[in-house]
């Protein structure tokens, strides 16, 4: 019988590398594949080491030869190695090898699972900190399906060494994760970190597929990761899926768009328009090399201290029914935000903002935490020829603020100036002026109060408020209207 003392706290007692391995090798239906490359055999070196593998392990390989990896796994139409595609291919590759190799009909009872990982370390220059795709590919019944987790991480540490030990870990971390916590996948992301510091390796991508994970929304398992603080942010493609940052953003000139979008309004959408024809109009700025980027803050996700999940998707979904590139991040401070893409693109970048956001930029208060203060963020932030194309709000009494009159605080005025004169903000001049009076936080406040439907539907672009009723989105209680009718 298990001593207690008095005062005694109940806690989640974390199974060790060595646990976790043997449950699953003493479990004599649990049968598959181990295929990795770039980082050693780091993972299934765990399932050896604790004893009990033969029942488990049916091969562990790594083509490490391209010669070798193209023969076995086929040559990628853009000749990369390290990539999702290459990935699945290893996956499905294995498992099928499982399948015609071990006969259902004298073993009905084993789960086949097939392990794998594509990865590229820190280079000798540490230039390159390294990153990879990792997966699984596994059943939980032998008559069902197959279902899949795959993710994308990059590696934190300054060491090779480091960084394929980290690999071993996260991948035994993943299997065990996928076989006894596949029931509560929120759950299963935390559990990747088992060993593990958030400074070690950071996952940026994750996508759940299969019959067991049905029900999985992977954009909200995609919140789950800045909520956990796993990564800085996630991106969502036009069609709504997970996307990984660095293939939208990779040498591209970026545009974005911050704001709450609670909902998007055409002011919004305005403001899009005009800057982006500004934008590629720039020098350097080559129209086929440019992607524009709506941003969402994760502290605007918050309400009462928590993120509102739904509320997000809501945002999200709309954004992306118009055809927009989504970004929730970690960032308040928008020079963080410059510094993000930088790892991904040395092209020029702009900042389609407000007065108000403006403003807020030049307010001291933000950058208390940094030695150098608002001085150093302002360097972060321009320093890449940064330009930020402002939009004029129309004020109460019908005047307009934009550059020429907007007020900061009288320490931040001749500051300001500098950046004004020297080109790095400037007005959008062609605005819509039958809309500067539409703000998001009015048409929200009509929406959840069921006031002038009409009105708020003329405040947002085309389709959006169908959406919003149709899915009774942001407090709507109007009735659903059917598509096709």
């Amino acid at each position: 019988m298990e001593i207690t003392l008095k005062g005694d706290k109940e806690f989640d007692e974390i199974p060790s590398l060595k646990t976790k391995c043997l449950r699953i090798n003493l479990n004599e239906n649990i049968y598959g594949t181990f295929a990795e490359i770039g980082a050693g055999q780091e993972t299934v070196r765990q399932f050896f080491r604790a004893g009990g593998a033969s029942g488990t392990i049916a091969k562990a390989m790594s083509a490490y030869d391209k010669a070798f990896s193209d023969a076995i796994y086929g040559i990628e139409d853009d000749k990369r190695y390290v990539t999702e595609a290459r990935l699945r291919k290893m996956l499905d590759h294995e498992v099928n090898l499982v399948e015609e190799r071990i006969l259902r009909d004298t073993h009905p009872n084993k789960m086949f699972f097939a392990y794998a990982n594509t990865v590229a370390t820190i280079d000798f220059a540490k230039k390159y900190k390294g990153h990879g795709w990792v997966g699984i590919k596994y059943q939980v019944d032998p008559n069902e399906g197959y279902n899949e987790i795959v993710l994308h991480l990059r590696f934190r540490e300054n060491d090779a060494r480091l960084q394929q030990e980290t690999l071993g870990v996260l991948g035994t971390n993943l299997i065990y994760g996928a076989f006894y916590k596949y029931n509560e996948p929120k759950k299963l992301l935390r559990y990747l970190y088992d060993h593990l510091h958030k400074d070690q390796v950071e996952i940026d991508t994750i996508n759940f597929s299969g019959p067991i994970f049905k029900n999985v929304d992977n954009r909200l398992m995609s919140l789950q990761l800045v909520k956990n603080g796993m990564t800085d942010a996630v991106m969502f493609a036009p069609d709504g899926n997970n996307v990984l940052p660095a293939r939208v953003l990779y040498k591209k000139n970026i545009l974005t768009l911050r704001g709450s979008f609670r909902p998007v309004t055409k002011v919004n959408m305005d403001m899009y328009k005009k800057s982006y024809d500004m934008f590629i109009k720039e020098n350097k700025v080559d129209i086929n090399k440019t992607q524009v980027i709506f941003e969402i803050t994760l502290s605007n996700l918050r309400a009462e201290g928590e993120i509102d999940e739904q509320d997000f998707m809501d945002r999200a979904r709309l954004l992306c029914s118009l055809g927009q590139t989504v970004l929730i991040s970690n960032f308040q401070e928008y020079y963080k935000l410059v510094e993000y893409f930088s790892q991904y693109t040395k092209s020029r970048m702009g900042l389609a903002m407000g007065v108000n956001n403006l403003v807020d930029i030049f307010d001291e208060k933000y950058y208390r935490h940094l030695s150098g203060g608002i001085l150093e963020a302002f360097g972060k932030l321009f320093f890449k020829d940064l330009r930020v194309y402002l939009y004029p709000m129309q004020n109460k009494d019908g005047t307009l603020t934009n550059s020429e009159n907007l007020k900061v605080h009288p320490r931040m005025k001749e500051l300001y100036k500098f950046f004004k004169y020297n080109g790095k903000v400037v007005d959008i001049t062609a605005y819509d002026e039958s809309i500067l009076s539409v703000f998001s936080r009015t048409v929200l406040k009509m929406i959840s109060e069921g006031e002038g439907i009409d009105d708020w539907e003329n405040m947002l672009p085309e389709g959006v408020a169908k959406l919003i009723k149709e899915q009774s989105l942001f407090g709507c209680e109007t009735e659903q209207v059917h598509l096709g009718e």
